[in-house]
């Protein structure tokens, strides 16, 4: 068992014997051999040379030349039995085992050929693979969070238009009118430029309701508001300002304008085609800055309202404005003193 080991031990150092003892042979075989090209020189040098000396000298050289002769000869074939007997000694090569199929590449194995420079750059993307994994996900979760904001803007401001919307007409609430009306007073501050204000109310509404019911009521308010808002500009500001009244705000308009205004949607809504049949009526009233009040929206307001209510008095379906509860106002005060 122990020699078997041995044995076993010494395999791998055969190939390393057996290439050694044909170095050896090869160099003693070359060696030999390399006296042929002195031998061939002397040949030139007796055959040439000597031929110009005299005839005794080349006689007593030719026992010379011959047992060179020999000697090469004898060198010659020496040579070729060691060449022979390494070509017999030497193992024939075995066939070549088939090629192993190459491996997967790996994206991140760094090739063992490969430079220091092309190693750091190698390097280099690796490091770089995961950061940019990272910022595709950051990109992704900001397209997300873009589009979630926009949708909270979106929805944000539908919150807002319905907390300005009335429900029934659609139109904008009392608390927008209000929002509008302060900003274009303040507008009229800085540029003095006119501003007006038409209140309505719908004359006999309660007994729309009464007679044909709620359902025909509401049909009533959105009609108005259609009306309101096919025959007004883009840039004024309508609204149900509560239960049968209407507000408009006239951008750029003054007193002589809202009035034309006043009378051109009473005059609509005279003929207009309610689904109940039955004719309704409005009255106006109207105030203008800088014609009727102080700048500010509440004395607007107020003048507006007042003129409305005189518009009722004086018997419904008609325009007010505020110069006309100033004549009535003094009429009043005189009829008082008599």
């Amino acid at each position: 068992m122990a020699q078997a080991k041995r044995a076993v031990k010494r395999k791998p150092d055969e190939p390393t014997l057996v290439a050694g003892g044909a170095r050896r042979t090869i160099m003693l075989a070359l060696w030999l051999t390399s006296f042929i090209p002195l031998i061939v020189a002397g040949y030139s040098i007796y055959a040439y040379v000597l031929p110009l000396l005299d005839q005794s000298r080349r006689i007593r050289d030719l026992p010379w030349l011959q047992a060179l002769l020999v000697f090469t000869g004898l060198l010659m074939a020496v040579g070729g039995l060691l060449i022979w007997d390494l070509t017999r000694a030497l193992p024939r090569p075995e066939p070549a085992p088939p090629a192993p199929e190459p491996a997967p590449e790996d994206p991140q194995a760094v090739p063992e050929n490969m430079g220091d420079a092309d190693g750091l750059m190698h390097s280099f993307s690796r490091m770089l693979a995961p950061i940019e994994q990272q910022a595709a996900a950051l990109d992704r979760y900001a397209a997300r969070l873009d589009n979630a904001y926009q949708e909270l803007e979106s929805t944000s401001a539908r919150l807002k238009e319905f907390s300005f919307k009335d429900e029934v007409t659609g139109l904008y609430n009392r608390r927008f009118f209000s929002i509008r009306l302060d900003e274009e007073v303040s507008r009229y501050r800085r540029f003095n430029h006119p501003v007006s204000v038409v209140l309505l109310d719908l004359d006999a509404f309660k007994s729309v309701n009464d007679d044909l019911g709620h359902a025909a009521g509401d049909e009533t308010l959105r009609g108005m508001a259609e009306i309101l808002l096919r025959h007004s500009r883009g840039i004024n500001v309508i609204c149900r300002y509560g239960g049968d009244e209407f507000a408009v705000l006239l951008v750029e308009t003054s007193k002589a304008g809202a009035r034309l205004y006043a009378d051109r949607i009473r005059y609509v809504l005279s003929s207009y085609q309610f689904a109940h049949r039955r004719r309704v009526t409005a009255s106006f009233g109207i105030a203008s800055l800088p014609e009727d009040v102080a700048p500010t929206a509440d004395a607007l307001i107020q003048a507006a309202d007042e003129a409305l209510y005189a518009a009722k008095r004086a018997g419904k379906n008609r325009v007010s404005v505020h110069e006309d509860v100033v004549v009535t106002q003094h009429a009043t005060s005189e009829a008082k003193v008599e």
